[in-house]
């Protein structure tokens, strides 16, 4: 779990987005917004749902840094927001073990 931890601090991305995603995230409803991003069905535990979020993330980023067209940065924040507030709720689970 350690190295998701470091793949987490390692995500380096402009301040006012993640000033976006910390602020949203404190309303994240994993019921509400990861079906809403991974699709619906069962939901992943949250090292899975990280990962996966992760590289959607990454993707968007890409798109970010050439100014693709397809570009959105509603989503790029609400992905965000679903990786703190994921990653808050696996570490407040690890503290509960």
């Amino acid at each position: 779990m350690q190295d998701l931890f470091s793949m987490l601090n390692a995500l380096h991305r402009p301040r006012l987005l993640m000033r976006a995603a910390r602020l949203g995230s404190q309303e994240y409803r994993r019921s509400g917004h990861l079906p809403r991003l991974l699709g619906y069905g069962v939901l992943p535990r949250h090292a899975a749902a990280i990962l996966k979020l992760m590289e959607i993330e990454a993707d968007l980023e890409d798109k970010r840094k050439v100014a693709d067209d397809s570009y959105s940065i509603v989503r790029h924040v609400d992905v965000l927001i679903a990786i703190v507030g994921e990653a808050r709720e696996l570490r407040a689970a690890q503290g509960a073990t």
